[in-house]
């Protein structure tokens, strides 16, 4: 059976997408810890017209961060298919990764998002905001159902109220959780 092709928003307004960005659900992924909290990601524009990403996750009380840069897969296409590339171990960025990061719905107020990739294997539901109304959640659940995710694979990401706003918490200078997300743990 032929795998459906995947919709992609069209016209992403780039400057409307920066800012901060919470994670509502995601699938697991080996490179955040099993037990990361308040995941978050921070976009910002660069000059050159790539974005500065900074995703950002609190496991066993300390802040565990990576940065990257993003940018456009196809530079001529209107579709928000993006490329992102970080260097690991982020305490010794040294390596480059890339992955893709594709906007598949995104709502006309730029509140919410979700954003997948073509592989099928990573599924990020975003908001503004640290919680999502469950009917709009379900929505996207749908919506990433329908592309051929299998969302029985989301989890919830946990947050706290208020959620950590600044940098004040104790970092992972070492990457320990960078290493323990590596191993599976």
């Amino acid at each position: 059976m032929a795998t459906k092709v995947m919709e992609v928003v069209k016209k992403l307004d780039v400057e409307k997408y920066m800012g901060r960005w919470y994670e509502i659900a995601s699938f697991p992924s080996r490179f955040q810890p099993k037990n990361g909290v308040n995941t978050r990601a921070t976009y910002t524009l660069n000059p050159d017209g790539t974005v500065h990403v900074l995703n950002e996750t609190w496991s066993d009380g300390k802040r565990g961060y990576i940065e990257g840069t993003a940018y456009k897969s196809d530079p001529k296409s209107d579709e928000a298919k993006l490329k992102v590339k970080f260097y690991v171990p982020p305490f010794l960025p040294i390596i480059p990764v890339t992955g893709d990061y594709w906007v598949l719905h995104i709502d006309e107020n730029y509140h919410y998002a979700l954003i997948g990739q073509p592989s099928r294997n990573y599924l990020w539901i975003l908001c503004r905001q640290n919680s999502l109304d469950d009917e709009i959640y379900n929505q996207l659940v749908e919506k990433a159902k329908e592309e051929g995710y299998d969302v029985s694979k989301l989890h919830k990401t946990q947050h706290t109220n208020p959620p950590p706003e600044n940098d004040d918490a104790p970092k992972d200078t070492k990457g320990i959780w960078w290493i323990k997300s590596i191993l599976g743990k």
